[in-house]
């Protein structure tokens, strides 16, 4: 089982990190360039602010789904059809209360229209994220890999034409983007429903009260923790924008330290991705998952290390490369924000090693169907995060957001880890718990040196993280010997 994890894992992470660095600083980074902090900062939290009800999109019916379909894969075919007409049921009750929302909180014609297309935009991510669930949950983890990358290779054709033609410069420039995103999500969401059509034994809609009654029963638990984690994960940019009177240029800045996060979330998101299944039918055929723990957590928290300590020594070479002075902003304007986005950024990608170590032990947990313990753990992060948002984005504005972000990050995922350790009875292993404190002190040792060499900051950087790849050998937190023998016996 380990060694089929670690093979479908390295393809499906191959693929994503081809494919969505590119996006994300090559068009999604260009496109912020071309319409403007402000314009951009608005977009960003219109895209957080429908985030946060996709509970009505998911219900939790795609995590339910992969656990279930992983453990019961006879159920797939009749599952299916019902939950396919289940999930455009929550889709039309999702727009709806968008709208509503929307309009109760004061966005205007223009902000609506623009909340009503991210809104569709968003029930089709959800929706090739459920489709790709079953995908999962029948291990097929080649297809999930290519489909998982389909619509940003598609954004990524079209945004070099949209970039090029000139039209993001105008007024409208933001919802060129919009709809080209809606068309590259559309055309994979179809590739993807075919795929799955072809994997069923038969597909008719039909609506199924009692059955869809049953399903959104055993996955509400599932649509709780979505519900409390996306408040927590999500609600930081659209508590700038409302609470600020600069809320879209502050919120724009956050976006810029945000942008670097997601794009390095998305390796821990699609470890989660394969660990659940794989996780759920050990569970369930009664297997050992601690030595898979040990194994995804040196694989996992190794790197997230590395790259939160190096982007918090590195914050404001890192973002004045990634972000150089707009055409339209004065010396003063950009010097200002790029000290602020590198602070906000430097503590975001801190936060990187708390959510590494959620991904791996909420994602155990979800397996287990420990699902009361992560929704009181959700619900406490959620208010936490809430309130030190209200106190500290006033004191502090965007900054005080990434303080709020790091600490309930750090305090949620030291609560999932000791949960795991409780339920599992997980002996406390003391000997990777010092090589992980020693590592973390020479990495730091490490960066801090770095800074000190009289080179450019990027042959600095690569100094660093050479030497950080060592440090790992050394410490034997990763062990060569270990990992072949692993992939020729696992």
């Amino acid at each position: 089982m380990q060694k089929k994890f670690l093979t479908n894992l390295g393809l499906i992470l191959f693929l994503n990190l081809l494919i969505k660095p590119i996006y994300i600083f090559g068009i999604e980074k260009a496109v912020q360039e071309q319409v403007g902090t402000a314009v951009y900062g608005i977009y960003f939290a219109i895209f957080n602010f429908s985030f946060l009800l996709t509970i009505l999109l998911d219900f939790g019916i795609t995590n339910f789904n992969n656990k279930n379909i992983a453990q019961n894969s006879h159920l797939f075919t009749k599952h299916f059809s019902s939950l396919f007409t289940l999930k455009l049921l929550l889709a039309v009750i999702y727009i709806i209360v968008v709208v509503v929302i929307g309009l109760v909180i004061g966005y205007d014609t223009r902000l609506m229209k623009l909340l009503l297309i991210q809104g569709f935009n968003m029930f089709l991510i959800f929706f090739i994220n459920y489709l790709r669930s079953n995908l999962a949950a029948l291990h097929l983890f080649k297809t999930d890999g290519i489909i998982s990358v389909m619509d940003r290779t598609i954004m990524i054709i079209a945004g070099v034409f949209l970039l090029n033609s000139g039209v993001l410069y105008s007024e409208n420039g933001i919802m060129y983007f919009v709809y080209t995103q809606t068309c590259s999500l559309m055309l994979t969401a179809c590739i993807a429903f075919f795929i799955i059509l072809k994997k069923t034994h038969s597909f008719k809609l039909s609506w199924n009260w009692p059955f869809s009654l049953m399903i959104l029963k055993k996955s509400f638990p599932f649509a709780i923790l979505t519900l409390l984690m996306s408040f927590y994960n999500r609600i930081d940019s659209v508590m700038i924008e409302r609470m600020l009177p600069d809320g879209d240029v502050q919120s724009g800045i956050y976006a810029q330290g945000f942008r670097i996060l997601d794009a390095t979330n998305m390796i821990a998101f699609l470890v989660a991705g394969v660990l659940l299944p794989v996780f759920s039918r050990m569970l369930k055929q009664k297997e050992s998952v601690e030595s898979l723990v040990k194994l995804i957590s040196t694989l996992l928290l190794t790197p997230a290390i590395v790259i939160g300590v190096g982007c918090f020594f590195y914050s404001t070479e890192l973002i004045g490369q990634l972000y150089p002075q707009h055409v339209n902003e004065t010396v003063e304007v950009y010097t200002l924000h790029l000290q602020e986005s590198s602070k906000i950024f430097s503590l975001l990608m801190l936060s990187f090693v708390a959510i590494s170590t959620t991904y791996i032990f909420g994602t155990l947990l979800t397996a287990n169907g420990n699902m009361k313990q992560l929704n009181y753990m959700a619900a406490s992060g959620m208010v936490l995060n809430i309130i030190l948002n209200f106190i500290l984005i006033q004191q502090f504005e965007a900054y005080g957001s990434a303080i709020s972000s790091m600490f309930t990050q750090f305090l949620t995922a030291i609560i999932q880890v000791a949960i795991a350790q409780k339920i599992f009875k997980f002996k406390i292993n003391y000997r990777l718990i010092n090589i992980f404190i020693t590592y973390l002190v020479g990495v730091i040792a490490i960066n801090y040196g770095s800074k000190m060499l009289h080179f450019d900051w990027m042959v600095n950087f690569a100094i660093m993280v050479v030497c950080c790849g060592l440090w790992a050998f050394i410490t034997g937190i990763i062990s060569i010997k270990s990992m072949f023998r692993l992939l020729k016996y696992g």
